[in-house]
């Protein structure tokens, strides 16, 4: 008994550092007047859309001629399209579309991208404009917050110098991007296509009231020994989502070239509806 009024001591002396220390204090590391550390926040869209069921099939039938005249079984399966082999669809997905006629063959490819920021102090959105950012600038057009040598005002030609337009009497093609709608690779740099007569708004630009950011590529391509393939490719982003939408044709006559202002009427056209579509 005589030493249990010091081991009561002892107990309140460790006690009564353990109530004045800061271990267990979240605000022990924090000094005074040090900014608050802040996450950026998330964007917009946490999930993409069904790629393959995102274009009705009345506009199938619009972008792929010939179509409805196969077969119904064949037709069917030409509507379902084929799916882009993603490895995270939450993150990437795409579907793609083909039509062959005797008179031409069309290609048809839709890819939703959603961006995600791993940096806690860079939002998704602004991930998602770096991303966009060097899709544009690829293909040789002004980027945000940086001009290239082409830039022009928003809506405007805007063609490399030195590039040949498409379609011209010395049969040279504009640009040397890919020859496939649907291709992975992006919009050619410094691509110029214009149709005979030099229609200046045919050309590669950026697009007004599509998405937060838009941009029209066009790309005429030899398909073989002399068949000439047009791809009009629209890219667009809006929030944390960047679309890019692919329409090409290569008529069935090696003296036809595809005409770029129906193509890319129609691309834009798509690209639209897909905008108003995320936007639901």
């Amino acid at each position: 008994m005589a030493y249990v009024p010091g081991v009561a001591l002892l107990v309140a002396l460790v006690a009564g550092c353990s109530a004045g220390s800061d271990a267990d204090d979240p605000a022990a590391d924090s000094k005074p007047g040090s900014p608050a550390v802040t996450t950026a926040p998330p964007g917009k869209y946490r999930t993409l859309p069904e790629s393959c069921r995102a274009v009705p099939q009345s506009t199938l039938k619009d972008l792929l001629p010939g179509t409805a005249e196969l077969p119904e079984e064949q037709r069917e399966k030409v509507y379902e399209g084929t799916a882009s082999v993603t490895y995270d669809t939450d993150r990437k997905v795409g579907c793609r579309w083909t039509s062959d006629t005797p008179d031409a063959s069309w290609n048809l490819s839709i890819d939703f991208e959603r961006v995600v920021s791993y940096d806690p102090s860079v939002s998704d959105d602004d991930r998602a404009r770096e991303v966009y950012a060097t899709k544009q600038e690829d293909a040789g057009l002004a980027t945000p917050g940086g001009a290239t040598p082409s830039e022009k005002p928003s809506g405007s030609a805007s063609a490399s110098p030195g590039s040949t337009p498409s379609g011209s009497p010395d049969g040279k093609t504009a640009g040397t991007g890919s020859s496939a709608a649907g291709s992975n690779a992006s919009p050619s740099t410094g691509t110029g296509s214009a149709t005979p007569g030099g229609d200046e708004d045919l050309r590669p630009r950026l697009l007004d009231d599509l998405g937060d950011a838009a941009f029209l590529d066009d790309v005429l391509t030899p398909a073989g020994s002399t068949a000439q393939h047009r791809t009009v490719s629209v890219v667009f982003r809006t929030s944390n989502v960047i679309v890019t939408v692919h329409y090409g044709e290569q008529p069935g006559r090696v003296t036809e070239v595809p005409d770029s202002r129906e193509l890319q009427e129609k691309a834009q056209a798509l690209a639209r509806n897909l905008d108003e579509t995320l936007s639901d």
